[in-house]
């Protein structure tokens, strides 16, 4: 137990965000995958309502999905060149596999929207945190394109659903600086002190 634990803690204390252009396969397999989704649906879900749902993008579905991107973009952004649509539209190609997490947070008469959104959330840190602890590297983004209601349209989302995060995962191409991680003199207080 005591193995288990420090490996566990020793992984939390290092993981970092991986962006998806330092993302290298091979992904997940099969198996894995399926794992990866079990555990980001053991959540904290108050009323079990399983208020998010997973999109899984792999293979060439990534390249279809970056299609509906790249349109958008196009439409938009008339005077774009043909590499910075190019750019967009592998937006999702980058890591080996790449998991929306959709949030279905809805009204509900007991509990709070709010729960809802951030059971969305912690599937995402689970995502991450199993990917880390199979080995892989992972990234949770939003970008622009995860507020577009046409390309949430194109994939599939309903009118009440949002886009939690795009999770990347695959294997680091490159050893990753760690970032400066705030100090906990500054975001912490201890109440009643």
């Amino acid at each position: 137990m005591g193995m288990t634990m420090t490996t566990t803690i020793d992984m939390l204390n290092s993981r970092r965000s991986v962006p998806p252009v330092a993302l290298d396969g091979p992904g997940p397999d099969a198996t894995a995958l399926k794992n990866l989704l079990r555990i980001a649906a053991r959540v904290p879900d108050h009323g079990k309502l399983a208020p998010w749902r997973f999109i899984v993008f792999e293979g060439e579905a990534r390249q279809k999905a970056g299609d509906i991107i790249a349109r958008v973009f196009a439409a938009d952004n008339p005077d774009a060149s043909a590499d910075r649509i190019d750019q967009e539209r592998k937006r999702l190609a980058l890591a080996p596999l790449v998991i929306g997490v959709v949030s279905r947070a809805a009204p509900h008469v007991k509990i709070p929207e709010w729960e809802q959104v951030m059971s969305a959330g912690a599937a995402c840190m689970n995502l991450i945190v199993a990917a880390n602890a199979m080995g892989f590297a992972a990234s949770w983004l939003t970008q622009w394109y995860a507020y577009d209601r046409r390309v949430l349209d194109a994939l599939g989302l309903s009118a009440h659903e949002k886009m939690a995060g795009f999770v990347h995962i695959g294997r680091p191409a490159a050893v990753i600086e760690d970032r400066v991680r705030p100090d906990l003199a500054e975001i912490v207080t201890r109440f009643g002190a």
